[in-house]
């Protein structure tokens, strides 16, 4: 996610502009964005002409720029897109004031988000944000004699080190444990949580053996896919196949796993946890709260309303952060994320017990 401009607007509203550069981006969105929330963009929109000027042509699609008043939001995963409902309030053509409209937001549309932010709602942009610059998974291709590193962002993969060299026999032999010994250096000074390791037959075997008792904590990050290529075509194959983004959902859920089974452990055990609104309320105002673990479902749910607590969602929110507890959105979409469903949707691990 690009944040390129943000602007305090008036009556305490923030203006923010971005540009969603993935998947993973818009389904973001799709938890900042809330009815009553002001989005505009460029858009295009079927025009009836039935003046006495122009002819009626039908229903001609024009580009123009909208602002609407949020009414609804749907992220539709398998069409690529967001969509964001509302009545147009400012557009490029007056005409159109006050009519229905629905933005179609894709990978590298700009958008202007004016609204009052919430912290988890800036934090997850903010987090959005980091993720396009910080790349989090490499790439690393292998075979005989040569082993290239890539890393990979939203934005795209760069080539980090290429690393060649003779093998064989003859006196400019090199051992193929040099080989596995310097790509092992590399991949140790990245700052990623995942290491995809590709290429053709079994050298790839065989340099994750030599991590795996050369180097245990990196090849604890590995994941191996085939390829028929290394370098940047075998980059391409890795990409190609969607294994780069199936380890990036593998890591959020792992992360998301750890604090859920945590947290069910503590439960069982009658140790330090909270679980149901009113249960981690009270933690959040004793200032207990070490970790909360909020759906995001639930949380737009009681944003809205069709909430259901008697609780309010954002004090609880806002407490624990001000009180220098960690938060964390579950998505519902993973198996974790139903686990806290069962729980009611927010849960804690806590500093202490409460008695």
């Amino acid at each position: 996610m690009q944040i390129k401009d943000r602007e305090q607007v008036e009556g305490g509203r923030e203006r923010i502009t971005v540009v969603p550069e993935s998947l993973d981006d818009l389904w973001h969105l799709q938890y900042v964005l809330e009815p009553g929330d002001r989005v505009a963009g460029d858009t295009t929109r079927r025009i009836q002409r039935n003046d006495d000027q122009m002819r009626d042509t039908g229903g001609e699609r024009e580009h123009m720029w909208v602002a609407i008043a949020v009414d609804t939001i749907e992220f539709h995963k398998f069409a690529n897109r967001l969509r964001v409902g509302g009545e147009i309030v400012a557009c490029s053509r007056e005409d159109q004031l006050g009519f229905h409209h629905t933005l179609n937001v894709e990978e590298r549309d700009e958008i202007s988000i004016e609204k009052r932010f919430k912290p988890d709602q800036e934090e997850r942009l903010e987090e959005a944000a980091e993720a396009t610059e910080n790349p989090d998974v490499a790439i690393a291709t292998v075979e005989e004699g040569q082993a290239h590193v890539h890393t990979v962002a939203q934005y795209g993969t760069e080539e980090r080190a290429t690393i060649t060299g003779p093998t064989g026999k003859g006196e400019f032999a090199r051992e193929r444990s040099e080989l596995f010994a310097e790509l092992a250096s590399v991949l140790k000074r990245l700052d990623v949580d995942a290491i995809i390791l590709a290429g053709p037959g079994f050298t790839k075997q065989d340099a994750l053996k030599y991590l795996e008792k050369n180097e245990p904590e990196v090849a604890a990050q590995v994941t191996m896919v085939d390829t028929a290529s290394v370098g940047d075509r075998g980059v391409h194959e890795v990409l190609k196949r969607g294994a780069v983004a199936d380890v990036q959902q593998e890591t959020r859920i792992e992360s998301e796993a750890e604090a859920i089974d945590e947290l069910t452990r503590r439960i069982a055990e009658g140790a330090k946890a909270a679980y149901g609104p009113e249960e981690v309320k009270k933690a959040a105002e004793y200032g207990a709260i070490e970790r909360l673990l909020v759906l995001d479902d639930r949380l737009r749910q009681e944003r809205g309303p069709d909430g259901e607590w008697d609780v309010d969602v954002d004090d609880i929110v806002q407490t624990t952060e001000q009180k220098g507890g960690e938060v964390t959105v579950f998505s519902s979409e993973f198996p974790p994320g139903q686990q806290l469903a069962n729980l009611g949707g927010i849960a804690a691990l806590l500093r202490y017990r409460l008695e």
